[in-house]
Order: C-alpha cells, then structure tokens, then sequence
C-alpha cells in the first residue's frame, strides 16, 4: 500500500485528527494513538453497534493504542524514546499544551530531525484567537459559514455536517503528505500549523462574489448557490416528498422547460440568480407539487438535466451505487463501517476493521522500544501508563 513503512504517532481526539490518520491507516500506515487516562472520548459518543461507538469505529480502525502519563518523567521519556522511531506526530490540544508538555516541535526536532509534526487547533497557533476554544459549530458560526446556512425561515439554521471539523482533517491529510514526501527527498522534516478556521474559509472560492467584488455579505435566498436560481433548488412533491435540481448550466434549462412545453420561461434563466428567476422558480414549484416523487423519478430520468432525490440517510448510505463503489463495508462481525473514498488501482486501501481496546498495545509498543519487562512492571506500579 501507499503508505507502508510510514509510522505515525497520534495524540489528536474527536474527529479532525483520528479521521485523518485512519485514511493514513486504510492506506498502510502503522498509526499508534495516544490516549488519555479516559480514553478517546468518542469511545463513549453516540450509538453503538455490538458494543462499539459507530463513531469510534469510523474513526480509529486499524491503529494501536497505548497510553502513557506525559506528566511524569518517566512517561515523557518513554514519548522521546517513542518520536525516534516515528516519521509524523499528530496533536490537537490548546496551543501551549505541548510547550508546557515538554513535548512540543523544537523540543521533538532535536530527538527526530526527521519528523513531521503536525498540530491541528480551532484557530490556529498565532493570532488573537488563537487561544480560544472552539468546535466545528463555532467555528462555523465565527466564520461565515453559519449566516449562508441560512433556513426557510430566514434564520441561520443548525449545520447538518461538521464541514470546519473535516476540512481540518483533509488540509491536514494533505498537508502531512506533501512533508513526507519532501522528508524523503531531504531527510528532514517540518511542522505544520492547521487551524481548522482556515481551512472551511479555503473552501469559500465558490461563494465570495459578494464580498469580493461588491464588498457584501450575500443575500443566501437570492444567490446561485442557495435558492436565487430555478435550476438550482429544491422542490416539493404531491406527497410531501423533496427533489433538487442541481445543475444550473443553461443548456439544463433548456432541456427541462421544453419537456415542459415551457420554452417561454427560458430566456429568465439566462439572468442572473434572485428575483428575475422567481416566475421560473413559481411555475416548478408548482408543476412539482402536482406528482408525487415517483412520477418525477421516472419523468426526469429521461431527461438530460441534473436532478436527484432527497433521500434520507439511511436509505442513501445503502443506494447500490454507493455500494458498488465500496462506500458501506460490513466487517465479519457485521458491523458497519464507512468505505475508503481514494481508490488506487494499484495498491489500493486494505482497511483493517480490527479495534484496539483502550491501552491494549502499551505493553508491545514499549518493549519494541527496548524497554525490558521489569521496567514496564515498574512503570505500571508507578502509573506511568494504564
């Protein structure tokens, strides 16, 4: 695989992290996570399945997990011993924690010159907020996302996904991927800076007309992307079921409204998104409603425009296109896991099901960095790991 050979060392929690290494793992990776006394919190988060977190299992497959108490002396240098033989470290605590840790950047070049450390936080390492604690929603919010995610009431409306959470985790995939290709050719390493604020607004290229060219924030019912454009929306059925167009190149419209002898409403969507578009928008509305989704299904279908149901999660996680591209996997104990998105047809993802109880690898770890019996028994005593 891709990544075979690549040791990575993860302290991160939750999701943009533990998300980020398991796509190193699928790939070959050897990933050890670090955990805390309490374990990885989402080991606890959610519904489960044959005694597992759904959550968990989406996150943490194929890594070991060890534990160490960083705040002892005995614990940081067992870590030393640990940075010598990894190629990346992850972590996602406050910016400061691992200065005051000891086990910050400067201090791990110097043990491993090698090594790719990457830090992943709300905000990033500098900045006036660099210290403030976030999740994805706040983030959201801080950010902009939250106003253009906009309602039919016109308020702003709970995000559905963590888009500031996996931005994150892809800008810190990527990220930890360029370095260790530049570590192969020099032989050093780097560090990274990954706020996951600055990665949902990388994202923003598509929707920053307004503020760019006419100095605004957007209007989100009259923009393209968010309700300003007929072919670019969501309709309601007979029976109170949803469609979405979702293509709004002229040559959809065309293709649609002549379907629906309806030619005369095409010069309208040449204009731009809002209020020009609202008798296009009207007469779909309405011509929607009149047939339930079926009838549109097959009505559409032969049609050469862009169009998809609403369906509901549990019915689209189990679409046979989904299924044909490896999307829902199912373990040998019939758990469910979500697929690899990046397929290589050579050396493609092998993603390992197996989940690592909490510190169940300490013991293994340690004596592969030649700790002898006695000393991890000692160790154990002392609490230096659980």
């Amino acid at each position: 695989m891709k990544l075979d050979g690549i040791k990575v060392l993860d302290l991160s929690l939750f999701l943009p992290g533990p998300h980020f290494t398991m796509m190193m793992a699928d790939h070959g990776a050897e990933v050890i996570s670090l955990e805390p006394t309490g374990g990885e919190p989402v080991r606890q988060v959610g519904l489960t399945q044959n005694g597992q977190s759904v959550w968990f299992r989406n996150v943490f497959r194929g890594k070991k997990s060890i534990n160490l108490n960083l705040k002892t002396e005995e614990g940081k240098q067992a870590f030393y011993r640990l940075c010598e033989t990894v190629d990346v470290v992850v972590e996602a605590f406050r910016p400061g924690v691992v200065k005051r840790l000891g086990i910050d950047y400067d201090t791990i070049k110097k043990i491993n010159p090698r090594i790719v450390y990457c830090s992943i936080s709300a905000y990033g390492q500098t900045g006036p907020k660099a210290l403030s604690p976030a999740h994805d929603l706040s983030i959201q919010a801080d950010s902009g996302a939250l106003s253009i995610n906009e309602g039919q009431d016109g308020k702003p409306a709970q995000p559905a996904m963590p888009v500031a959470d996996m931005a994150g985790s892809l800008m810190a995939f990527s990220g930890v991927l360029m370095a260790i290709i530049r570590q192969q050719q020099t032989g050093e390493g780097d560090y990274l800076d990954i706020s996951m604020q600055d990665s949902l607004v990388a994202w923003y290229a598509n929707v920053m007309g307004p503020p760019f060219a006419e100095n605004r924030s957007p209007t989100p019912k009259q923009e393209r992307s968010w309700g300003g454009a007929a072919l670019y929306n969501i309709y309601k059925t007979l029976d109170e079921k949803y469609l979405t167009l979702g293509g709004s190149e002229i040559k959809f419209a065309y293709n649609l409204l002549i379907a629906f002898d309806r030619e005369d409403l095409f010069e309208l969507c040449k204009l731009p998104p809002g209020v020009a578009q609202d008798p296009v928008k009207a007469f779909l509305s309405e011509t929607f409603a009149e047939q339930p989704l079926a009838h549109w299904e097959t009505f559409l279908n032969n049609i050469d425009v862009c169009w998809a149901p609403v369906r509901e999660l549990n019915d689209a996680i189990r679409d046979e296109h989904l299924a044909h591209r490896d999307m829902l996997l199912t373990d040998n104990k019939g758990n469910y896991h979500l697929g690899v998105p990046i397929k290589y047809q050579n050396e493609p993802a092998q993603p390992n099901f197996s989940l690592p109880e909490f510190s169940q690898d300490t013991k293994n770890v340690l004596q592969s960095l030649g700790y002898s019996d006695e000393e991890i028994k000692v160790f154990q005593n002392n609490k230096v790991f659980l």
